[in-house]
C-alpha cells in the first residue's frame, strides 16, 4: 500500500529531479554501463528461473517410478 502511495505522489518534476541527481552522481558515461549490467542481471535471473522451471518439468517427465 505504501509503495503505490509513494509512486502516486511522484510527478513529472520529481522524476526529473531524481534523474538529474542520478546523472550528477554517476556521470553520463557510467549510466549506460550501469543499465547494461542491470539488464544482464535481469536476463540471468530470468534464465535461471526458467531453467529451474524446465528442470522440474523434465524431472517429472522422466520420473518413471511405479508404486510397489
Amino acid at each position: 500500500m505504501l509503495n503505490t502511495t509513494i509512486l502516486a505522489a511522484l510527478g513529472t518534476p520529481e522524476i526529473i529531479i531524481i534523474l538529474v541527481v542520478v546523472l550528477l552522481l554517476f556521470g553520463g558515461k557510467k549510466i549506460p554501463e550501469l543499465m547494461r549490467g542491470l539488464g544482464k542481471g535481469v536476463k540471468e535471473f530470468k534464465d535461471g528461473k526458467d531453467g529451474a522451471d524446465n528442470d522440474t518439468v523434465e524431472s517429472n517427465r522422466t520420473n518413471t517410478h511405479k508404486p510397489l
